[in-house]
């Protein structure tokens, strides 16, 4: 495991997300995120909870499902590439 700068979060999710093609309908649940990012980020999920919930503030991420779901925002697309590619 290692650790993480906050920023580093929030890139690694919104880029798996990208990579997976989960703009707008199509959407990933939530759990198998955490459960994924959790094994390689210290803290359980905790702090990728935490990234998601900032991402989701921030306009990046839309929730589907009542919160059991996650996409990234189609009109921010050009933002969220730029984010990315800062790492």
């Amino acid at each position: 495991m290692s650790s993480f700068m906050e920023d580093e979060i929030k890139i690694i999710i919104l880029d798996k997300l990208r990579k997976r093609g989960c703009w707008g309908g199509r959407y990933t649940p939530l759990d198998s995120l955490v459960r994924w990012l959790g094994k390689r980020i210290r803290g359980n999920g905790r702090r990728v909870r935490v990234a998601i919930s900032q991402l989701v503030n921030e306009g990046y991420l839309i929730l589907h499902k009542r919160g059991k779901t996650v996409s990234l925002n189609p009109t921010r697309s050009r933002e969220i590439i730029k984010f990315i590619e800062r790492k």
